[in-house]
């Protein structure tokens, strides 16, 4: 698996040769009522407008690149690319307090609806232009209705079977204006008080968006207690932090600023610097209407929620798994399903498991290793908590979800994090105590560390070396590409 810098301070992925259906937009002159500005959430209609609409257009004969394409759900990025070495991961600081996000009365209502595949590179593009964002490049970004247009957002392969998981979009619809303006704050120092941590410094797109550190570091070089999470999939996901403390992508965005062994600033600090600076101040006022605590959190979370993971092997695996046994008469009779199928052949044979990877994925899903008794669904975890006995047998362990629930059986109980790119992220565990998947499969394959609290899906396994291998090597599988995300362009 390559990564690539895209020029413009741009992190992703190099592109494949596949390219997706081509998608056209049409201007149809409807008679829509809406207020202007854009938060996202509806109001009552009051001038008109005109409805903006997606249409696929498919070319007369699909190649087979293009077919693999259509079947991976890669999408195009940027061609003037340059290979870097792979990605690693990021530690989030534990102690991080989750402040209250109060609602907000919405804004104006948006344009109209698109819908849009997750991953799409324009959606984290950054404003047109170079060097440093101006007010003028703002103006003319926020004068096209496009941007503000509510974001129907459809999942890639893989991930398209958690649809029912999404979270979030009620209370913060997303529209590109909004995404965009969370990028900038994403990779804004300045939202930290000594302007030198970003969210993207424990986030790192570069590093798995997580970093390579046992735990995250703050300001002044302070370390926190606990290892960062990924900030990719979370549009999957509820409950946020290790221990779940924060019930929302927004609550858990705004955290880090007020944390002093984080981001070490005040909201109000935060706000009133981000209101000094005319290009950010312009964008809250016709995003949201209005530059709060609140608003930044929305912001960022709306960026977050756009991060997702290209199909991996074995998600393409999957597919063909599931239509290669379709005869030559369900083919015939739809000609959709036989489009699929084609899709499906050529992608799989472009991304084949290995041996190694195919025997791991029996032992994965299976009874042998009974891995998806915690990571399962669509972005592989359960999204719950569990005490798999990692520091335990300190003095005083972490408490972890008990903490939160106050709630004796989830002591020591920690959320179980994804497997999709997890190659890329460690060192692992809460701690980051655990540098290898290597190692990973051995704290697994001894039943974990004994104590009164430890899940009792947490057993011995008895894996032989080649098993132990092959475990690793189905993990390594789960890899699918990040969207191509431009980090350098930020407002003067």
């Amino acid at each position: 698996m390559s990564l690539s810098v895209v020029s413009r301070s741009t992190v992703g992925r190099r592109p494949s040769a596949t390219q997706p259906r081509a998608s056209a937009w049409v201007l149809a002159g409807v008679v829509l009522t809406a207020a202007c500005g854009c938060s996202g959430a509806r109001t009552k209609p009051t001038e008109e407008i005109v409805e903006i609409e997606t249409i696929e257009r498919l070319p007369a004969e699909e190649p087979a690149a293009a077919a693999a394409a259509t079947a991976t759900g890669q999408q195009p990025a940027s061609t003037d690319t340059k290979p870097i070495a792979s990605q690693p991961a990021t530690p989030a600081t534990p102690a991080t307090p989750v402040v209250p996000v109060a609602p907000v009365a919405p804004a104006a209502a948006p344009i109209a609806e698109e819908k849009v595949t997750l991953g799409d590179p324009t959606l984290t593009a950054g404003i047109p232009g170079s060097g440093k964002v101006t007010v003028e490049q703002v103006e003319t970004w926020l004068g096209d209705p496009r941007n503000h247009a509510v974001l129907n957002p459809l999942l890639p392969l893989g991930l398209a079977q958690g649809a029912a998981q999404i979270s979030g979009l009620d209370k913060n619809p997303l529209t590109r204006a909004k995404v965009e303006l969370g990028r900038q704050l994403y990779f804004d120092t300045r939202l930290s008080a000594d302007s030198t941590v970003s969210c993207a410094s424990c986030h790192d797109p570069a590093s798995g968006y997580t970093a390579h550190t046992p735990t995250g570091v703050g300001i002044g070089g302070q370390k926190g207690g606990r290892n960062s999470p990924v900030s990719f999939n979370r549009i999957l996901s509820a409950a946020q932090f290790w221990d779940g403390r924060a019930d929302s992508l927004e609550a858990q965005a705004v955290g880090p600023i007020a944390n002093p062994i984080e981001m070490g600033f005040t909201h109000e600090g935060v706000v009133e610097r981000l209101r000094g600076i005319p290009a950010y101040r312009r964008q809250f006022d016709k995003v949201f209407g209005e530059l709060t605590i609140d608003r930044i959190g929305q912001a960022i979370a709306a960026f977050e929620r756009v991060l997702v993971t290209a199909p991996s092997p074995y998600d393409v695996g999957e597919e063909w798994r599931r239509l290669q046994s379709l005869d030559a008469d369900d083919l015939a009779d739809d000609p959709e399903l036989a489009r699929r199928h084609s899709a499906a052949k050529v992608a799989a044979a472009a991304q084949p498991l290995s041996e190694s990877a195919a025997r791991g994925r029996e032992i994965f899903f299976g009874t042998k290793g009974n891995c998806s008794a915690c990571h399962v669904g669509a972005n592989l975890a359960d999204e719950k908590f569990h005490n798999i006995g990692i520091g335990m047998d300190r003095p005083e362990p972490d408490p972890g979800r008990f903490a939160v629930s106050k709630d004796t059986k989830d002591t020591g109980a920690f959320k179980t994090p994804t497997v999709r790119n997890v190659a890329l992220t460690g060192p692992y565990m809460h701690d980051g105590s655990i540098a290898t998947l290597e190692e990973v499969v051995e704290w697994y394959d001894k039943g974990g560390h004994a104590n009164p609290f430890l899940s009792e899906k947490v057993k011995p396994l008895k894996l032989s070396a080649e098993e132990k291998a092959d475990l690793v090597a189905f993990m390594q599988a789960c890899t699918g590409p990040t969207p191509t995300v431009e980090t350098g362009r930020l407002p003067e």
